[in-house]
């Protein structure tokens, strides 16, 4: 469509647009330049979103201005560590125009840290969420068996670590049988591999002891062993498990859950196995010191065997009888003795009561010419208004008795004959 504007007495001939295709042209010309097809942009996240789609917003801003970002799901999988808001990055794709809204954008492909590798935000975020969970907790750390029959190897077949191990496994301790379970430790497949492998043990029980690791390399050679699925399975596992990942300053997650961790691989096959050499030393001493023990013990028995020797029981046997029937017959005759005494002390008692006895008898006073009167009914007569005149009493003499008739009865002693 056309138009024709008169201003300030010209004419003018001018095309009308649609919005769309003001956005359409402006696209184009921002696409067509070169340095915004392919840029990077540094400048601190905010606003970062994830919407169910996969896809991620942010905006990147610095001192001064803002630009809007959006990683579509496709290119997520590039990202290495989780964006968070204020992180300071460097997001690298092409600048363009969303034509509904009208406003630019960068479309990011890839977003890295500034300043500190994503590798290393990575296996930060991962080791603060791991701890979180309680991955790392020292009392789930399992003790290493001291005597293992069998080891499992999780690593690869052709690398010089494994053969390092089991060089040293062989010398150190060759009771131990030694499996390997073969993996890839390096790309995006070693991860799962690793993880099977552990569970793979567990589930079959293939040995006593895992050692999980590889070589020495750079980070993204050791990343494998930074993936959550391997600390998982490393944390699932019922085998206690050493982590021998790299050399000493390399430090994975794996080393951090894993119940034990080796600065090596060869330090590894050391710490899982005892030393066959320092095995025969301690049995030596051992041998040595129960033979010392055994020695004193024979002397000391010697001591008390030579001691007893000695003793008059074992020399002359007879002689403990002897003096045994020496003091049964003393013993014999204290008893016998203590009997007299008892005896003649009871005679003596009874002497004196059958004494105290007859001397309170009645019989006795009749001895001395006195009776005892009685009436039939047997009654004592102890006074003479007990009786009546003409009725029949029995005298009780010393010998004999005698069957009276009261005649006559006397008031008082001074009235009678005696």
């Amino acid at each position: 469509m056309l138009c024709l504007f008169l201003s300030g007495g010209e004419n003018l001939l001018q095309r009308i647009l649609a919005v769309s295709e003001v956005n359409q042209f402006i696209k184009q010309i921002i696409e067509d330049e070169p340095l915004l097809s392919s840029i990077l942009v540094r400048g601190e996240i905010s606003n970062y979103k994830v919407y169910p789609s996969g896809h991620h917003y942010f905006t990147l801003k610095d001192g001064q201005s803002a630009l809007r970002c959006v990683i579509f799901a496709g290119a997520t999988r590039y990202l290495r560590f989780r964006p968070e808001n204020g992180m300071k990055v460097v997001a690298a794709g092409k600048i363009s125009v969303y034509p509904r809204d009208g406003a630019y954008q960068l479309y990011c492909t890839r977003l890295v840290s500034d300043g500190v590798g994503d590798l290393h935000i990575a296996f930060e975020q991962l080791k603060q969420k791991l701890y979180a969970q309680g991955l790392f907790a020292p009392e789930h750390k399992k003790p290493l068996p001291l005597y293992p029959r069998c080891i499992a190897i999780i690593t690869s077949p052709a690398g010089a670590a494994v053969h390092d191990m089991i060089r040293i496994l062989r010398r150190r301790y060759p009771l131990s049988k030694v499996v390997l379970l073969p993996v890839r430790v390096q790309g995006a497949e070693a991860p799962p591999e690793i993880a099977a492998a552990i569970r793979y043990a567990n589930r079959h029980k293939l040995a006593d002891v895992l050692i999980v690791g590889r070589g020495g390399g750079s980070i993204e050679d050791l990343w494998a062993f930074n993936e959550e699925v391997v600390a998982q399975a490393i944390y699932d596992s019922d085998i206690p498990v050493i982590s021998a990942v790299g050399h000493e300053p390399d430090v994975t997650i794996s080393d951090l859950v894993a119940d034990r961790r080796a600065s090596t691989p060869s330090n590894a096959a050391e710490i899982v196995v005892p030393d066959q050499a320092e095995l025969r030393r301690k049995l030596e001493t051992l041998a040595a010191r129960m033979i010392k023990t055994q020695q004193h013990k024979i002397e000391v028995y010697s001591h008390r065997l030579r001691e007893l020797q000695r003793k008059r029981v074992l020399s002359d046997p007879m002689a403990f009888l002897q003096d045994r029937s020496m003091q049964l017959d003393l013993t014999q005759e204290k008893l016998v003795s203590a009997m007299q005494r008892h005896l003649e002390q009871s005679t003596r008692r009874f002497t004196h009561a059958a004494a105290a006895l007859d001397a309170m008898s009645p019989l006795r006073v009749l001895h001395r010419g006195y009776c005892v009167a009685q009436k039939e009914d047997r009654t004592i007569l102890r006074s003479s208004q007990q009786a009546e005149v003409g009725e029949r009493v029995t005298l009780h003499l010393a010998e004999g008795s005698l069957q009276c008739e009261v005649m006559k009865r006397g008031e008082d002693h001074e009235k009678s004959d005696l």
